[in-house]
């Protein structure tokens, strides 16, 4: 009962916190918006739009409304998920064009999450050598080399070479490339994250090679494979679910740069065309939505690594 008393605690504790961090990101957006030099209206409309016109639109957007009854009338939306409807597509709400786009984007960042994983807890298992606290330097080379360089520099680099050139595999921007795509567009954005995950999964790797309870295992003549499988790695793993979290956000980004570089519909699109037509409650829902993902799976990591660790547990 008290176990469960904690339990709870902390889980309040936690949903306090990612609720706070959310609502600073929103006053911050809410403001960007609003504050930066320039007539939002005008923006919208451009320089050919009478004043007429755009003191409609001032007053659909609730611009000529003091500061702190738009920020009033934001915060009630935020909590109702009422925004109000997109400039560029009357009748259509803000939220509801995020959570059309939500899905294809979560799709992408799962898939490259498990592949991440995957190749990073694979690099880090080979790089350990026939016995674990072998000294073998490459993981972490190739690690630190390809954690270094931007998406940018090699996704369209390997999307020309594999699938304009070699057409081994489908274009990830093609409504016909199915599952196909999706698998080649996780994996490019996976890369870095594998990255990451291999040098923590070595370094983990390496404190676990220390502990006493796995030359118990060696002394008993364990194969290799039952060490990491059965020892090593449910050891490990705290920091790997760690990194896995905290490398969210860095995904996220490199998802809004893949979506645009292939032209797939998700919110990395919706964001940018927003921004490009300064639709701004579309603009804010989306931004808003990114940043609660984001916090909610930092949450939602360190809570893992404490349920996995003991020693993190608050």
């Amino acid at each position: 009962m008290r176990r469960l008393v904690t339990v709870v605690k902390v889980g309040i504790g936690r949903a306090a916190e990612a609720a706070v961090v959310v609502l600073a990101l929103a006053t911050l957006v809410f403001f960007a918006l609003r504050l930066l030099p320039g007539d939002p209206a005008a923006l919208v409309l451009g320089d050919q739009a009478s004043e007429a016109e755009r003191a409609t639109l001032r007053a659909k957007l609730h611009l000529d409304e003091p500061m702190w009854m738009q920020y009033a009338r934001f915060i009630r939306g935020l909590v109702t998920l009422d925004l109000g409807d997109s400039i560029r597509r009357p009748g259509a709400s803000a939220v509801a064009r995020v959570l059309d786009a939500a899905p294809p984007t979560a799709s992408l960042a799962a898939v490259a999450v498990l592949m991440g994983a995957l190749f990073g807890i694979g690099a880090a298992v080979l790089g350990a050598g026939p016995w674990l606290g072998a000294k073998r330097g490459w993981v972490d080379r190739v690690a630190t080399a390809l954690a270094a360089t931007p998406l940018l520099a090699f996704a369209p680099v390997l999307t020309f070479a594999l699938a304009a050139r070699l057409r081994v595999v489908p274009l990830p921007g093609d409504p016909e490339a199915g599952a196909a795509g999706l698998v080649f567009a996780s994996g490019l954005l996976s890369l870095p994250l594998a990255a990451h995950v291999a040098r923590v999964s070595r370094a983990a790797l390496d404190d676990v090679a220390r502990a006493q309870f796995l030359g118990v295992a060696r002394a008993k003549g364990g194969s290799f494979a039952r060490m990491i499988w059965l020892h090593a790695l449910p050891a490990a793993v705290g920091p790997i679910v760690t990194v896995l979290g905290t490398q969210l956000g860095a995904l996220l980004g490199g998802a809004v740069v893949l979506e645009r570089l292939f032209e797939r519909h998700g919110l990395g699109t919706l964001i940018l065309e927003a921004y490009a037509s300064r639709d701004l409650p579309v603009l804010e829902a989306a931004v808003v939505f990114s940043g609660a993902l984001f916090v909610g799976a930092q949450q939602l990591a360190a809570a893992a690594h404490a349920a996995l660790d003991p020693r993190v547990r608050s």
